[in-house]
């Protein structure tokens, strides 16, 4: 008896020894849920999504019925939201959404017509209750900063930091009352404290403010703050790292840029037209491209708008009892006599009409019933800062100037061809 349990036990110790095998229990997978698609406020997962744009000829109503909103709906909503949106005035071109019905029929419920890549108005019909609103895109503005040195002109600087043309515009016209464009040298510098704005952080829908910039000139620096001083108005004026408002009365020139000075104010000039005989010359002649925009130099209002004579299409205006200006040979005139038109407003553009031998816009420029010389007077300036609103201007720029100062210049790259070919033609 013996003989048999020793060898079981035996077998059974041998087969307790072996190592036991783990079995793994995998965890369980959490299956997520895909995200909603949200956009305009709408979960685009309920509907049909139909992008397109309006071609020529099309109205709201042909949009509609093709996508098959029979005409007395269409007529419900075209009079329940003529308060808010005339769908009369839709316009080719323009682009739209349509979230439609998630089903074979795909009938519209919803229109976006999208006035830009950042604003858009809604029509909801998809229920009994019709709507219209407006909806504007999340911007995020991002604050750069940019400094440049000029080559040949403003523009094409600009153009080389990849810069576009609308924030040219705006440097030109902040400092419009205090540069003269044309008279840039190279090597004059820049730099600019600017904001982009972005859709979804990487979609640029344009330019901010331009906070503060300085523009080196003849050895002198101009700096310009954007600085509210009147809180109830709060209207943002540019001002100089000494308070003064770099807003004048009157533009130096009515082109902004891109124009040189053909002849000036003389009294003694001989003219060719006339077989080079002495005749005064009352005014200063801007030539640039013909059909370059022609600004009014100051809020006035249009007391002449004709085309005779030697003038040709001119127009003339007066800005207070003291001052009037006239701008002559347009090739075609943009306002009536009547019309009061702002500083900087778009009153005509260069042509040829009249006596001249090319395109140019000749100023004339009145005081006191008087044609004189507006580089030789000195005219009136805008209201600087009021003295208790200075010590406050002072601490607001202190940084900005500090931002301004530390700006470095790019080093300086070989002349691109563009540049080479404006500069070998001036």
């Amino acid at each position: 008896m013996k003989k048999i349990i020793i060898p079981f036990i035996i077998t059974l110790l041998l087969f307790s020894c072996k190592e036991e095998k783990k079995v793994v229990i995998p965890e369980p997978v959490e299956i997520k849920e895909p995200e909603p698609v949200i956009a305009y406020g709408f979960n685009l997962d309920n509907f049909t999504v139909i992008n397109d744009t309006i071609k020529e000829g099309e109205s709201f109503g042909v949009i509609m019925d093709r996508h098959r909103v029979i005409y007395p709906k269409i007529n419900e909503i075209a009079t329940k939201i003529k308060d808010t949106f005339d769908v009369r005035r839709v316009r080719s071109g323009r682009a739209y959404t349509i979230l439609a019905s998630k089903d074979t029929l795909e009938q519209a419920k919803v229109f976006i017509y999208k006035h830009n890549r950042v604003e858009a108005t809604i029509i909801d019909f998809k229920d009994s209750i019709i709507s219209a609103y407006k909806y504007r895109k999340k911007i995020k503005t991002v604050e750069k900063e940019i400094a440049g040195e000029i080559y040949s002109n403003l523009s094409v600087t600009m153009d080389s930091l990849q810069l576009k043309p609308t924030l040219t515009n705006t440097v030109a016209d902040i400092y419009a009352w205090t540069l003269d464009f044309y008279r840039l040298q190279r090597g004059d510098k820049f730099k600019l404290i600017y904001e982009e704005k972005f859709i979804n952080d990487t979609v640029f829908v344009g330019y901010g403010e331009v906070k503060a910039a300085v523009f080196s000139h003849g050895g002198e620096d101009l700096y310009a703050y954007k600085f509210i001083a009147d809180s109830i108005k709060k209207i943002p004026e540019y001002y100089d790292q000494d308070g003064n408002m770099l807003r004048r009365a009157f533009l130096k020139s009515p082109i902004k840029f891109q124009y040189r000075i053909s002849s000036r104010y003389n009294l003694r000039r001989r003219i060719k037209l006339y077989g080079n005989k002495v005749r005064a010359h009352k005014g200063t002649d801007f030539a640039a491209r013909y059909g370059t925009e022609i600004m009014t130099t100051a809020s006035g209002t249009v007391v002449e708008s004709a085309r005779r004579g030697g003038n040709g299409n001119y127009v003339k205006i007066k800005h207070n009892s003291t001052y009037t200006t006239q701008y002559l040979h347009m090739k075609r005139r943009n306002v009536r006599v009547g019309d009061y038109v702002k500083q900087g407003d778009i009153i005509g553009w260069v042509g040829m009409t009249g006596n001249t031998s090319g395109p140019h816009v000749c100023y004339r420029f009145w005081k006191n019933g008087r044609q004189v010389d507006p580089f030789r007077e000195k005219l009136p300036s805008a209201e600087p800062l009021a003295a208790e609103i200075k010590p406050t201007y002072f601490e607001f720029i202190k940084p900005l100037k500090r931002q301004l100062d530390s700006i470095q210049f790019p080093q300086p790259e070989p002349l691109s061809f563009k540049e080479k070919e404006i500069l070998a033609t001036n």
